[in-house]
């Protein structure tokens, strides 16, 4: 009789369990619960009272690398349209070297009435227009000054790709493709950027070489294909190209990226398509004359003598690239092995002012877009990077955050518990794209929507009026600070801009117009 009394209360117990097994297994709202019945309720109990133990056990919300806890929170409340303020004032180390002040006017600026920020605070396209100045047959001027970096289909899961293409289109934003190439989760709509990168996927013949003529079939059949980046290098593995483990090759990414089943493919270093600064830009022309697409250049900074020769090459022909992203040494979303991640390269704010400085003393400044990333994918990081001359931003990590990333850091092993970075169907299945694709659009809005309200509280109608001397930077000497002009010895080169509206009713103004 006990034991049939013992084995009535077990049941019970396990009927309980199970029944929250199967909710867990079929509901799409939290990843963590999908992949991880039951106990991913834990996850979330811990993380509730994660910031209590941690304020005096661990560390605090500042502390934390690459992203702290304060700037994931901001990202994830954002993306969920939560409460992302903050009370009782900061707890930002001001005396911090680097720590950046923008300075607000006295009195901001009051938008007119029918400005078109007063109906859609978060309308900000990019001031200049890609490939204007080359005489592209088809320039883009991108809806949003914030945009997706490029991060691969195979490096991301399907769903992931596909949740931020959507919620791209939603916005209005563009989507890098990364190396891996155009996939067919990079189709739903939105602008794409096709990273053309060394092992040439997508567009290689069966020895690896570039071809011209899958370039021009895949932006033919892909209208919303808008511009092509070449890339050099970037900021998580500088110099060093990658492997793709036979393990991770489906049958969908050998036919997407057109490499060979069974065996590890490697990217290298270098291009074979050129090996010097004229044939590079011979390049860049060629794919700009078939494609009719503007076409720039990606790359992490390190040694600075062929930016020099590249600037001095485009003065001397009128030729070369019609924007240059600059990706600071802290980008990650790739992996790599450590000392590339943590030494090799110029962290953003030493690589972006010394390249600018050396196009802009040649008078390329107004001439190039200029894009930034590594990190600044949040309203001050990316308010400097246009006081310093960026006219775009691509953010990455925090993109891939607004999805659902929880920062594991397992991105290489193919085990990330949120199915944002792995080939693992079930670790996927967690990924709703239809929710993660609002999660995205809305980051994306608040972004944008708080740089404009900086914008307006220095006095500025757009980023891009952003200047040198309207940021200060602590240099931990004394409680000193000082302008970004100062410290890194230039001042930007104004950007034409007209107003907001102008940039509304341009022929080229890119993103899904239709659902603005």
């Amino acid at each position: 009789m006990d034991f049939i009394q013992n084995l009535h209360w077990s049941v019970w117990i396990v009927i309980p369990i199970v029944g929250l097994a199967i909710r867990d297994i079929l509901q799409k709202r939290h990843t963590i619960q999908h992949n991880f019945p039951v106990i991913g309720h834990i996850r979330y109990m811990l993380e509730k009272i994660g910031p209590e133990l941690r304020q005096y056990i661990v560390a605090n919300n500042r502390e934390e690398l690459p992203f702290n806890r304060g700037e994931r929170a901001w990202v994830y409340a954002s993306s969920k349209k939560e409460n992302n303020l903050q009370g009782f004032g900061s707890d930002q180390d001001f005396n911090a070297v680097g720590y950046i002040f923008i300075k607000h006017a006295m009195l901001g600026l009051k938008l007119p009435k029918e400005h078109p920020n007063l109906k859609d605070p978060s309308a900000v396209p990019c001031a200049k227009t890609i490939g204007e100045y080359h005489n592209r047959k088809r320039p883009y001027k991108p809806y949003s000054i914030v945009n997706i970096s490029g991060m691969s289909y195979g490096s991301l899961s399907a769903k992931a790709i596909e949740s931020l293409n959507k919620g791209a289109i939603k916005f209005g934003c563009y989507h890098n493709t990364g190396e891996g190439s155009l996939s067919p989760y990079h189709k739903f709509g939105a602008d794409v950027v096709v990273n053309i990168g060394t092992a040439y996927f997508g567009v290689r013949d069966d020895e690896g070489n570039f071809s011209m003529e899958k370039l021009i079939k895949m932006t033919q059949d892909n209208p919303f294909i808008r511009a092509l980046e070449l890339k050099l290098s970037q900021g998580a593995k500088p110099g060093k190209g990658g492997v793709l483990p036979a393990s991770k090759i489906t049958q969908e990414i050998a036919a997407i990226r057109h490499i060979p089943m069974g065996k590890d493919v490697i990217s290298p270093a270098y291009h074979s398509a050129f090996s010097t600064i004229p044939e590079m830009v011979e390049f860049i022309e060629q794919m700009a004359h078939n494609t009719g697409l503007p076409v720039g250049i990606k790359s992490a900074v390190g040694k600075l003598e062929m930016w020099e020769e590249l600037a001095q090459y485009m003065v001397k022909t009128g030729k070369g690239p019609d924007f240059i992203t600059v990706d600071g040494g802290e980008g990650g979303t790739g992996a790599a092995p450590h000392a590339f991640a943590d030494h090799v390269s110029l962290p953003f704010t030493f690589a972006f002012s010394k390249i600018y400085k050396i196009f802009q003393r040649y008078g390329l400044a107004d001439k190039i877009v200029f894009i930034g990333s590594g990190k600044l994918g949040f309203p001050e990081k990316a308010m400097m990077a246009f006081a310093m001359g960026c006219d775009l931003i691509n953010v990455g990590r925090e993109a891939m955050m607004s999805i659902g990333c929880i920062q594991a850091q397992v991105c290489h092993t193919n085990r990330c518990p949120t199915g944002i970075a792995t080939s693992s169907k079930w670790l996927q299945g967690g990924i709703d794209p239809a929710l993660k694709s609002e999660r995205l659009y809305n980051y994306m809005k608040t972004l944008n929507k708080e740089m404009l309200e900086i914008a307006h509280a220095c006095g500025y109608e757009h980023p891009s009026q952003m200047t040198m001397k309207d940021v200060d930077m602590a240099m931990g000497d004394n409680n000193k600070t000082q302008s970004l002009a100062t410290t890194f010895g230039y001042d930007k080169t104004a950007v034409p801009f007209k107003g907001v509206s102008n940039l509304l009713q341009s022929p080229y103004l890119g993103g899904n117009k239709a659902t603005k």
